[in-house]
């Protein structure tokens, strides 16, 4: 992939904590061909690329422990034609654990290539670059958050950022430099971000601080007070500054006679203890820039969240530091972020000195491919839900399958089983996807985890050995569905080995009836009552395990794995239905015999009904109570067959996901988007993004919250599957509430189109889609059917 370009790093500090290196290399412009200018890159940890001063590129995307995925950004935008031309490269090596980013040796991995030939690369004796160690990124910073590295605090003075532009300029001594050890590359796959530049829709609120009279307890985060062995980072007693002390010695007082106003872009003067609050239209991901000059020795801080806590900013509340420091000289600057964070208010704080404020934005990184996809119903709100979770598959699929892009921007399994399913939906391919499983089928192995774990997020660290023994099971049933979005047959059959290991470390846990018991580590089903009954045997795990072992049965055509499942699945009919509901645990007393609790949750029958282990003819009260008793807010109704106020409410992952699917399987559309609405609606109208959970304690912008895309797809446009393995696509209208609908479904080969309306008692439909796929329309919608051209 590189012609010239070695990995390089400078000298010694490969392995140093929160390591910034500058990397410049001109070339020359011409005016003669068409010419093909670009820059090759790839990185430990992150990167950007600035050409003449304009940003180009962040990067790289996500790749595996010992493996780095190259990307090539187009140049030709910003070059000079027959002029000089300056390539700079900014790399952020932390070299510690996390979630996000890996904790491996630092490097850069860069050339210019015009018209074929490399004009520049790094390493290289005749074109190399110039190499610095950038000095003005505070080095011994505290953690972002428990799940990423470090936060961002800067010493500016001008002019920081002319050697962008002038190979005059210097931003330190040039560094000598080491060539480190040889990469193992891949290709990057998966389209570059959108880089659009926000500005913020208006100000909010602007006020003062003031020192507290009665100072409180500082917030000491586990990403302070656990650093060691296992967690890297700079101890507090080594910290050159920190920010969330010093913020915390202060209070807003904020001017109530003031209210929120377009924000116009018109300097806005600060001084000592000066504050305003900006507001996005809704929620964004990506890089935090502001303009500013100042005429003294100033520091400002810059704090942001994704919603209003008690009308002000509170960058603690997500358990992250989500400020931004700068001490500056006297000057002017154009500041941005070289880390991607999310935020709907942006707040500037002067702690000293002062500030002209000429601009502030947002540049995002977010996925460009979902802009083909349509949805449009006569419940609006319904399609306000849609582009809210647009939006949220936007930011929570760059490069990966993250559950959030603020707090950890990591991969989670079963996640992204959801998750996946809106990328086949919104884009029309699972490029994404692809990566995501090949990040898992490529490393040798999975330290410190056990033989055949995978871990529970990933790329990341789990130095501390801590796994998801039942989330694993997620990858088997997402790998099977990858079959039929059309997944590469090749890296399905060499992820085998994979799913094979996976399963052999589960035989270890059966007891004398094939169930799991006592399975090792973090045993999680969601955050409710249910995690609370995970020793022992728990059923709604060994009910994932049952469908693991029949999807790996399908996937790999081993009758071996199909039997299992399907005995799997008759014991826990037996030892977990108690003729109303599904209990969710059992223990061996003292005479190793199974007792069975009397502990049940709703979580548990939604995975019941989610992997076959009920059955819709045989247990008809069962499923009619669900539907009628249970909601993600439990309606005054008396219940159908029993007292519910024992069984413990579900929250909101996987339990309410599963319960679409339940409402979904059974045709009750019209109830499934009334309960949509109901638990999206304020989502959509807040933040224009979908939640962790039903309220604002935790992320508002997460990722497997889009698969409400697949719900309104299915149970209101009516278009109920793909299967490109076959190609065919299956239509089934039910009968809903609306009035009319509409969308556009990206494929492989073009658009399916579909539109209905009822006219006169009738559903009158249009669709069109590619030739390849054959069409089955099915018609339970209560209404005689009738297709226009």
């Amino acid at each position: 992939m590189f012609q010239y370009a070695r990995p390089i790093w400078p000298k010694g500090l490969e392995k140093e904590m929160n390591c910034t290196g500058g990397f410049r290399a001109r070339f020359q412009g011409t005016t003669h061909g068409a010419e093909r200018r670009i820059v090759r890159v790839t990185a430990s940890s992150r990167y950007r690329v600035y050409v003449n001063g304009h940003f180009c590129g962040h990067g790289p995307a996500a790749g595996p422990h010992g493996y780095y995925r190259v990307d090539e950004w187009e140049l030709s935008p910003n070059v000079i034609q027959e002029g000089l031309n300056i390539v700079a490269v900014e790399v952020a090596g932390y070299n510690v654990n996390s979630f996000y980013t890996l904790d491996q040796p630092s490097f850069v991995q860069a050339e210019v290539e015009i018209n074929g030939v490399v004009t520049a690369a790094t390493g290289d004796p005749a074109r190399g670059f110039d190499v610095f160690v950038l000095p003005e990124r505070v080095q011994k910073v505290q953690r972002y958050s428990f799940q990423r590295a470090f936060m961002e605090a800067y010493q500016l003075a001008a002019p920081v950022h002319e050697w962008r532009t002038n190979m005059d300029s210097f931003p330190a001594s040039p560094a000598a430099w080491d060539a480190v050890e040889e990469k193992k590359l891949l290709p990057r796959r998966v389209s570059y971000p959108d880089f659009a530049v926000k500005a913020p829709a208006a100000i909010a609120a602007s006020g003062t601080v003031a020192q507290r009279s009665n100072a409180g307890t500082p917030w000491r985060d586990r990403a302070l007070t656990g650093i060691g062995p296992l967690f890297k980072g700079f101890e507090l007693g080594e910290l050159a500054l920190l920010p969330t002390d010093e913020l915390g010695e202060f209070e807003t007082s904020l001017r109530s006679e003031t209210a929120a106003e377009a924000y116009e872009g018109k300097p806005l003067a600060f001084g000592t203890h000066d504050t305003s609050i900006f507001a996005f239209d809704r929620n964004l991901s990506g890089f935090i820039g502001i303009q500013f000059s100042c005429s003294r020795v100033s520091r400002i801080a810059i704090t942001f969240d994704e919603i209003l806590t008690n009308g002000d900013v509170d960058h603690l509340r997500l358990e992250c530091s989500n400020i931004i420091y700068l001490t500056c000289e006297p000057g002017a600057y154009a500041f941005e972020s070289i880390e991607p964070y999310t935020l709907k208010y942006m707040k500037i704080v002067v702690l000293e000195g002062d500030c002209l404020l000429s601009g502030c934005s947002l540049r995002e990184y977010a996925n460009p491919d979902t802009d083909r996809a349509e949805f449009n119903s006569s419940d609006e709100a319904l399609s306000k839900i849609f582009e809210a979770a647009r939006e949220s598959f936007r930011q929570n699929a760059v490069d990966l399958f993250m559950d959030c892009p603020s707090r950890e921007r990591a991969g989670w399994l079963c996640d992204s089983f959801f998750t996946a399913r809106v990328e086949a939906d919104l884009t029309g391919h699972s490029i994404i996807e692809h990566n995501f499983l090949e990040n898992f089928a490529l490393p040798e192995l999975f330290a410190p985890l056990p033989e055949g774990m995978l871990p529970m997020c990933y790329p990341a660290d789990h130095c501390n050995g801590e796994f998801i023994p039942n989330w694993s099971l997620w990858f088997i049933i997402q790998l099977e569905e990858f079959r039929f979005r059309g997944g590469d047959e090749t890296l399905i059959r060499s992820l085998q080995p994979r799913v094979d290991a996976l399963l052999r470390y589960f035989e270890g846990f059966h007891n004398e009836f094939g169930l799991l018991e006592n399975l090792e580590s973090w045993v999680f089903i969601e955050w409710s009552k249910a995690n609370s009954f995970v020793s022992g045997i728990n059923f709604p795990s060994n009910m994932l395990y049952a469908g693991a072992l029949e999807a790996a049965g399908r996937l790999y055509t081993n009758s071996d794995y199909l039997a299992q499942g399907a005995a799997l699945k008759q014991v826990i009919r037996e030892f977990s239905f108690d003729g109303e509901f599904f209990i969710d645990q059992a223990i061996e007393n003292a005479d190793d015999e199974i007792e069975m609790t009397d502990n049940r949750t709703e979580v548990c029958q939604y995975y019941a009904a989610f992997f076959g282990i009920a059955d819709p003819e045989e247990q008809r009260e069962w499923y009619a109570s669900l539907v009628h008793d249970f909601s993600p807010s439990r309606g005054a109704d008396e219940p159908t067959i029993a007292d519910i106020s024992e069984i413990h409410p579900a929250n909101a992952f996987i339990g309410y996901y599963l319960r679409m699917e339940l409402l979904s399987q059974l045709g009750a559309s019209t109830q499934l988007l009334e309960e949509i609405k109901a638990f999206f609606g304020r989502m959509a109208e807040q933040t224009g993004t979908l939640w962790e959970h039903n309220r604002t304690t935790a992320s508002c912008n997460h990722g497997f919250a889009s698969h409400v895309v697949r719900s309104l797809y299915r149970d209101a446009l009516g278009i109920e599957s793909l299967d490109l393995k076959q190609n065919k696509l299956s239509i089934a209208f039910t009968d809903t509430s609306l009035q009319w609908c509409s969308g556009k479904l990206p494929t492989p080969e073009g658009l399916v189109e579909l539109e209905w309306r009822i006219e006169d008692g009738e559903l009158r439909y249009r669709i069109t889609a590619p030739p390849q796929l054959t069409i089955e329309v099915r018609n339970f919608s209560g209404k005689p059917l009738v297709r226009e051209e």
